[in-house]
């Protein structure tokens, strides 16, 4: 925290500290033109508060961070290339988009010429920022700015900041951003609506999870009541998936990120008694905690989203392990303190050059949106910001999610960028395509989930439009078919059986356009299968001439796989459960076994994998019935080929199996 003064500045120290107009070598770098009004600008902050001040510099090569994905999985995804499956280290990662030595010195001359001495700055340890500290008249001699305390008033929280800095013309390339600057964090929302924080459990991280009880007593190996409880025989027929083989390769595992929800033991125990014997009881993920992260816990506090990813990923995967990512302590957990951020206290954990990455404006986890450790309420975690702690598994499924809507860009991007380095390295990173169709979830802003004023127009996912992550829609066996019919897109009004209507998410990005693997496909739908609906290009242009999607937007989901009448065990009782919180892990989990044959043949793991999948859509299960309504239609149409509701199909683990063997 900023220390003030107790008494204002003499005239003659105001007089010296107020900013001249900034000379003509130097350009306004940031500025700010509009101050939130929850947000009040205060009195000018003594000169001589030392400030913490941190210098982004410019990354080289972030531009091209798709041109090297698509070396590694595009140019090279042909069964006769020697170099597919040629993963970069975390090494080359940093090296690729370090600052040039030419910023990193520019930098550093400007700061020694203007009186911080080389001693006083630190250079991080992943090349992307200096730290140092300095006197307020430093700095606002350094920027030519000056410096107020603003004052949140909804929290009461104050920081320093500036409305405009400056810095010489000949280092303004060098140079990404500067804090304190003029960021002033909250509110998180772009600009529809009011900001609002929520309470930090799993609610707010993923679609609500859908119960009901088990209708019938369903035998675990009889695929003949598919369409009523779909059970891991059901799975393992739908998708050619043979039992599990008895021994697993050393160093596979699928890692499953939970928040805010907890899986219990003896909800485990009971599934597998009942659905898979070949398990024993007690068998249970890997814990990796971040951040005081905890579970299991009692069958009381049992948690839907966790058993339902345990209870589907185990049969497919044993004996191969399974990676819990615990994330943040009980009180973030729980709700007793309050962030609307997601995912960077994970990302921080398996990669520690994340805790300082600095993109977008933004050096290490947001002040406003993450939570904060060490966490001083009783029962926090007392420890600092795990950085570094845990390696990444070869496969990452994730089931939360929310809108693009509901956080900054800036946020996202950073990161996006981070998944493309986890792209880069090997790793396959799945996640959810959400429960509500073409709409973000209901008060998401408005009560049907929908943007613009008249609440009409289609409110995307995130982190679902990055595109260096595989999408996961979801299917469904409805009554009267089999697990050899072809499935449909799930779709339930409310009252069948949920309580809430439920249909799989899918739409296009108001952030990003479609990557280069994706783009054939998505120019063939829409010449073949042309929504009957207006569109508007660019996110700069939402919802003009009432267009009510992004028609330049990158399309989600990229696959699918059922997630509608899943038979689980929580809280001690049997039930079905469904939503891409299902399908997601099935997925990954198919995956993982794909990877363990690989590993077997003495090859590496698949990756990021969506860039095969849409070079080979033959290895999948074409989805061509259903739709995904929401905002007041009937959303879209699944149709031959990729669609944004079921993507490019449901796996084929035969097929898929096959054509991953056949590359190096």
């Amino acid at each position: 925290m900023v220390r003030l003064s107790a008494a204002l500045a003499s005239a003659a120290v105001i007089l010296l500290c107020d900013a001249s107009p900034a000379p003509s070598t130097h350009a306004v770098h940031e500025k700010r033109d509009i101050t939130h009004p929850r947000w009040m600008k205060r009195d000018r902050i003594d000169p001589m508060v030392k400030l913490p001040v941190r210098i982004g510099l410019s990354q080289s090569n972030l531009d091209r961070g798709m041109d090297y994905v698509m070396d590694v999985y595009v140019a090279l995804s042909h069964p006769a290339s020697p170099n597919y499956g040629k993963h970069w280290t975390a090494k080359q990662v940093a090296d690729a988009f370090a600052p040039e030595e030419e910023t990193v010195e520019s930098v550093r001359n400007w700061l020694v010429s203007s009186g911080i001495s080389r001693d006083r700055i630190a250079h991080s340890d992943n090349q992307g920022w200096f730290a140092f500290n300095a006197s307020i008249h430093e700095v606002e001699d350094l920027l030519q700015t000056q410096y107020h305390r603003y004052e949140d008033s909804e929290t009461g929280h104050s920081v320093p900041a500036c409305e405009v800095y400056h810095v010489p013309k000949s280092v303004q390339k060098h140079v990404d951003y500067i804090t304190p600057g003029v960021g002033l964090r909250a509110p998180n929302r772009p600009a529809h609506g009011k900001s609002k924080r929520v309470k930090r459990d799993g609610s707010a991280r993923h679609d609500p999870i859908k119960m009901v009880e088990m209708p019938v007593r369903v035998d675990s190996d009889n695929v003949s009541t598919c369409d009523v409880a779909i059970t891991p025989a059901c799975i393992r027929a739908l998708y050619n998936v043979p039992l599990p083989p008895a021994t697993a390769q050393p160093g596979n595992s699928i890692g499953i990120f939970e928040d805010g929800d907890f899986y219990t033991q003896e909800d485990l125990n009971l599934f597998f008694a009942n659905f898979t014997p070949y398990i024993p009881q007690g068998a249970h993920p890997t814990l990796d905690s971040i951040d005081g992260g905890i579970a299991p816990v009692p069958v009381t506090e049992a948690g839907g989203e966790s058993d339902l990813d345990f209870e589907l990923s185990f049969p497919i995967v044993y004996p191969t392990n399974v990676t819990l990512f615990q994330t943040d302590d009980i009180n973030y957990s729980d709700g007793n303190l309050s962030t609307v951020g997601i995912y960077n206290d994970w990302l921080d954990a398996i990669d520690g050059s994340y805790c300082n990455y600095t993109a977008f404006g933004e050096t290490g986890n947001d002040p406003v949106l993450d939570p904060t450790y060490p966490d001083p309420l009783p029962g926090g975690y007392k420890g600092q910001l795990e950085c570094g702690v845990y390696q990444p598994t070869n496969v990452l499924s994730a089931s939360y999610s929310s809108q693009e809507y509901d956080k900054p860009e800036y946020y996202q991007r950073r990161q996006c960028n981070e998944f493309m380095k986890l792209a880069l390295q090997g790793h396959s990173i799945f996640f959810s395509s959400g429960d509500t169709g073409v709409a973000g979830r209901p008060a998401n802003p408005p009560p049907n989930g929908c943007l613009g004023s008249n609440n009409t127009i289609f409110n995307p996912r995130y982190p679902d439009s990055c595109p260096y992550i595989t999408v996961v829609g979801a299917t469904k066996v409805y009554p009267g078919k089999t697990v050899f019919d072809p499935e449909s897109a799930a779709n339930d009004p409310a009252g069948a059986p949920y309580s809430s209507a439920y249909s799989t998410g899918g739409g296009f990005s108001n952030i990003y356009s479609p990557p280069p693997w994706q783009q054939s496909a998505i120019e063939t739908y829409f010449t073949d299968h042309n929504p009957p609906y207006p569109y508007y290009s660019g996110n700069d242009s939402l919802g003009a001439n009432g267009g009510l999607y992004n028609r330049s937007g990158r399309g989600y989901p990229d696959v699918s796989a059922n997630g509608d009448n899943i038979a689980v065990y929580v809280g001690g009782k049997p039930g079905l459960s469904g939503g891409t919180s299902a399908s997601t892990p099935i997925f990954a989990s198919i995956v993982t076994r794909i990877n363990n044959e690989r590993l077997a043949a003495g090859k590496g793991p698949v990756g990021f994998i969506s860039p095969v999948l849409y070079a080979h859509p033959e290895v999948l299960n074409d989805i061509k019935n259903g739709s995904n309504p929401g905002c007041n239609t009937n959303g879209f149409q699944a149709v031959e080929g990729w669609d944004p509701l079921t993507g490019l199909g449901t796996p084929n683990y035969e097929k898929m199996l096959d054509l991953f063997l056949s590359l190096p």
